[in-house]
C-alpha cells in the first residue's frame, strides 16, 4: 500500500518547507535522532481555555502544559493523586469534596499553585464568565463554590450531588492555570496568544506560528508528575514541535520517511504502511460516545419516528466499517463504547433491514418520485449531514450512507466547509438535520455531555429560539446520570438514557472511534491519556 512516488515527494516538500520556516527551532537535528520531537496534527488548535478544550488539537496541547488535581490511569481508568496529595474526601451525597495539595508546585512563571489558585481555577471552570465569553465546563455539574481552607487544602461545594467531579478534575477540561492566565478573555485564549497560557505542566509553550506551528520546550524544574508514573522529574526530551499537516499523505509520508516522529489520525487505508520495520501504530480508545449520527427529531423531515427508524434500518453499518476501516474501529453495539463507563448493548435497534425501512416509509406516507427520491405533500425527503472534519473519513462515511439510503428513496446531501463553517452550522437544524460526531470522556457523564440540552445538545433537544426542551424525559435521565450520588444509580440512569435514545430512534452508532497514531520505532515511551490524547512526558528518542 505504498503511495505513488510523486505524491510522496509532494508531501515531503510541504513539511520540509514548514520545518525550514521554524526559526525558533532549538535542536537543529533531525527529529528521529535528536532531542526535539516532531509531531504532526491534522488540524490547528482554536482555544487553550481548558473547559472548551475538547477538540483534539486543543487537548493535545493542554495535556502537555497543564497538570490536574487527579490522574486517570488510561488502562484501568482508576483515579490517582496528582497535584492533589491524595484522593479527595467526599461526603455521603457527593456535594462536598476536600483535596489536600502537594507542596512546592509552581507555574512556569514562578507563581505558586496553591489553594487560592486552585479555587480560582475551579470557580471559573465551574461557573464560567459570560462577560469574558468563557463557558462553563461540561465536565463539572452542579458547582456552587470553592474555599481555600488553608494554603494546601481546598474544599468544593455543590448545589446537588456531583458524583463525576473527581473524574472531571482529572481531565484536560480542568487543566490548572496561573492566576494571570485565568484573567484572560475568551479571545485571549485563542490563536496568537499561545505563549501567554501559563500552566504547571512538563512543557512550556515557547513560540507560535498561527495556524501552522507550536513549539514546546521542556521545563527543567518540573518535579510533580503523578506518583503512580514510573518517570519522575523533567521530561526526557528537549521539547516538541507541533506542526499542522492537513493532508493525510503529508502526515503519513513524513513519518514513514523519517522526517517526523509521530502523526495523529492515520487513515485506515494507510495503517499497513506502519507494519514495516522502523515504524509502529498506536490505536488508543476514546472510551466515550461512539462515532455516531444524531437525528434531529424536531425537524419536519425527521419528526416522524418511522422516518428515523427507516434511516437507521436503511444504513448498512457493517458494510461501512468493512469498506472504510480496519479492526481498530469495532462496530458499535450501542451509543457508548464497550470500554465506556455505563455501557449498555442496544445493538438490536440498529440492524440493517432495507425492506423494513421501505415499509416504514410507505406507512409514513412517503412515495417514490420520478427521480426515485420519496415525496410527501410536495416535499422531497432529502436530509443534510455535516462533514465531521475531526472524525476519520467522515466524507466517505456520508457518501456510502448516501448510496445506501438512495436505494430506499431517501436523498442525502453533505454540508461541506471548513471547521469554522461547520461550527457555525452545527446548531442550525435547517442546515444540518443529521449530525455526525463523537465525544471522548472516561466517565458516565459523557452521555450527558453529548446529548443534554445545556451541553453539546447534539440532538437539538433544546430549541434555542424558545428555550424549550423538546424531550423532557431524555433530559431528566441525563441530569440523573450527573446528579445521583452512587455508582449503581448512575449506571441505572445511564442505561435508561441509552434505552431512550435507541427506542426513539434518535441516534445511529457507527463504530468505536480510536485515536490512531503513526510512530517511528525510535520513539519510546509514547502514551495517551484516558481518551486518546497524546502525552509526551515519558518519550525518549533513539537512533
Amino acid at each position: 500500500m505504498k503511495k505513488p512516488r510523486i505524491a510522496l515527494i509532494g508531501a515531503l516538500t510541504v513539511v520540509a518547507l514548514a520545518m525550514t520556516g521554524c526559526s525558533s527551532s532549538a535542536s537543529g537535528t533531525d527529529s528521529a535522532g535528536g532531542k526535539t520531537l516532531t509531531y504532526l496534527e491534522p488540524q490547528t488548535w482554536n482555544t487553550l481555555y481548558p473547559p472548551a478544550g475538547g477538540f483534539y488539537p486543543n487537548g493535545g496541547v493542554l495535556n502537555q502544559v497543564t497538570d490536574r488535581l487527579l490522574y486517570q490511569d488510561p488502562e484501568t481508568l482508576e483515579l490517582e493523586p496528582w497535584i492533589a496529595a491524595e484522593l479527595p474526601e467526599v461526603n455521603a451525597d457527593a456535594t462536598e469534596y476536600t483535596f489536600k495539595l502537594r507542596d512546592g508546585v509552581t507555574y512556569s512563571d514562578g507563581t505558586p499553585l496553591d489553594a487560592e489558585n486552585v479555587v480560582k481555577n475551579l470557580d471559573l471552570f465551574g461557573k464560567g464568565d459570560t462577560k469574558r465569553a468563557l463557558s462553563v465546563s461540561e465536565a463539572i455539574n452542579n458547582y456552587d463554590h470553592g474555599e481555600a481552607v488553608d494554603a494546601h487544602t481546598v474544599k468544593f461545594f455543590f448545589t446537588a450531588p456531583s458524583p463525576g467531579f473527581a473524574q472531571a478534575v482529572s481531565t484536560i477540561n480542568s487543566g490548572l492555570l496561573s492566576n494571570k492566565t485565568l484573567d484572560r478573555t475568551s479571545e485571549e485564549f485563542g490563536p496568537g496568544n499561545a505563549d501567554k497560557i501559563i500552566g504547571s505542566g512538563p512543557f512550556v509553550i515557547a513560540d507560535e506560528k498561527v495556524g501552522s506551528e507550536l513549539k514546546l520546550t521542556t521545563r527543567k524544574d518540573y518535579d510533580w508528575a503523578p506518583k503512580a508514573r514510573d518517570h519522575q522529574g523533567a521530561a526526557k526530551i528537549d521539547g516538541v514541535d507541533i506542526l499542522v499537516a492537513a493532508e493525510s499523505s503529508v502526515r503519513v509520508g513524513t513519518v514513514v520517511s523519517g522526517q517526523a516522529d509521530i502523526a495523529r489520525q492515520i487513515p485506515a487505508p494507510d495503517e499497513a504502511q506502519f507494519l514495516a520495520d522502523g515504524l509502529t501504530l498506536v490505536a488508543a480508545s476514546t472510551n466515550g460516545v461512539n462515532n455516531s449520527l444524531s437525528l434531529r427529531f424536531n425537524h419536519p423531515l425527521l419528526n416522524d419516528i418511522k422516518v428515523r427508524q427507516a434511516i437507521i434500518a436503511g444504513v448498512d453499518r457493517e458494510a461501512i466499517v468493512d469498506t472504510l476501516f480496519t479492526k481498530n474501529y469495532p462496530l458499535a453495539t450501542g451509543i457508548l463504547a464497550k470500554t465506556a463507563l455505563g455501557y449498555t448493548d442496544t445493538s438490536k435497534f440498529y440492524e440493517y433491514d432495507p425492506a423494513k425501512a421501505a415499509k416504514l416509509l410507505d406507512e409514513a406516507g412517503w412515495v417514490a418520485g420520478s427521480d426515485g427520491i420519496r415525496e410527501k405533500d410536495g416535499q422531497k425527503l432529502v436530509i443534510t449531514f455535516n462533514e465531521a472534519l475531526p472524525q476519520p473519513r467522515s466524507k466517505e462515511v456520508v457518501t456510502l450512507i448516501q448510496e445506501q439510503l438512495a436505494k430506499i428513496g431517501i436523498g442525502v446531501e453533505l454540508f461541506a466547509g471548513d471547521q469554522a463553517a461547520q461550527d457555525e452550522a452545527r446548531l442550525d437544524e435547517d442546515k444540518i438535520q443529521v449530525y455526525h460526531s463523537m465525544v471522548g470522556r472516561a466517565d458516565y457523564d459523557v452521555l450527558k455531555s453529548q446529548f443534554y440540552s445545556k451541553n453539546r445538545n447534539a440532538l437539538l433537544n433544546l430549541d434555542t429560539a424558545t428555550e424549550t426542551v423538546r424531550d423532557k424525559e431524555l433530559d431528566g435521565l441525563l441530569e440523573q446520570v450527573a446528579s445521583v450520588p452512587t455508582t449503581e444509580e448512575r449506571q441505572k440512569a445511564s442505561a435508561a438514557a441509552q434505552q431512550r435514545l435507541a427506542e426513539q430512534a434518535y441516534v445511529l452508532p457507527l463504530f468505536e472511534e480510536p485515536q490512531v497514531f503513526g510512530l517511528r520505532s525510535s520513539v519510546k515511551g509514547f502514551h495517551t491519556e484516558s481518551i486518546g490524547r497524546p502525552s509526551f512526558y515519558d518519550v525518549t528518542l533513539g537512533k
